[in-house]
């Protein structure tokens, strides 16, 4: 699988992850969610030439403070249309950023497109408006369809929209601390193509605190991947959050604020 590097900024604040101790090495099940794939938002990097951004990308990829940023779908039926609309303005409630929605034939900002290729992920703030030029996508859903659950809408929608908005994944934040249990987690992630490197970026990293600002660690976060405690060494574990945190919304009002 190609790795993506999609560094969500609000996830950098607002994510943790848990997971439950455990001696042999079998793949997880998180949440009685089956391990058929990996919902999770793999990291997409800006690139350029064969050098990534990713040390730079939180600070330097937000928005101008009220910015009314454009966005624009590519494909997508009404009905999913209608769902990320709704699910991307809950950041607006919190922050100073709004989402202007315009017609599919002008320009915008950000690009949405739908798939069925189970993978989801965004371009980190700023980044999209030099990755993808043009009509490319810079926000990929890849598994919602006219059956999708709110909740589901409500959970990837807004993570996917905290990283446009510059967020990066919460378990990569300076402040977490999490015991991995490695050799689980890479067997967890095998089983959706994931090699050791795609689960190092995607789950293992962290930002230097140099380059990235943030809050105290936020298992509740949007932004956080879901943690079985399989994944970790002593039985921390976080479910799939699928709302933002008491702590993303405070965290993201001193970012984009609104006065």
């Amino acid at each position: 699988m190609e790795k993506k590097h999609l560094l969500c900024y609000l996830s950098l604040m607002a994510a943790l992850v848990a997971g439950c101790k455990k001696t042999d090495n079998a793949p997880a099940q998180i949440e009685n969610k089956t391990a058929v794939q990996a919902r999770v938002c793999v990291d997409k990097p800006m690139i350029k030439g064969n050098v990534t951004t990713e040390g730079v990308v939180v600070k330097a990829s937000r928005w101008p403070n009220k910015k009314v940023i454009t966005v624009k779908f590519l494909n997508g039926s009404t009905f999913l249309r209608s769902k990320v609309k709704t699910y991307a303005k809950v950041w607006e409630n919190y922050a100073s950023i709004k989402f202007n929605f315009v017609a599919d034939n002008q320009p915008a900002n950000l690009k949405v497109s739908f798939s069925n290729d189970q993978q989801s992920w965004s371009y980190i703030g700023t980044d999209a408006l030099t990755a993808a030029p043009g009509n490319d996508e810079s926000i990929h859903f890849g598994w919602f369809d006219d059956t999708t659950d709110d909740s589901e809408f409500s959970r990837t929608v807004t993570h996917e929209f905290g990283h446009a908005i510059g967020l990066a994944h919460e378990q990569s934040s300076p402040a977490a601390n999490i015991l991995w249990n490695k050799p689980v987690v890479y067997a967890y992630y095998a089983q959706f193509g994931w090699s050791k490197s795609d689960v190092d970026y995607n789950v293992f990293y962290k930002y230097s605190s140099q380059v990235t600002q943030y809050s105290k660690y936020d298992p509740a976060s949007i932004m956080q991947y879901p943690i079985d405690k399989g994944f970790t060494t002593n039985g921390f574990s976080v479910g799939w959050n699928t709302v933002l945190s008491a702590t993303d919304k405070s965290f993201i009002a001193t970012i984009y604020p609104k006065i």
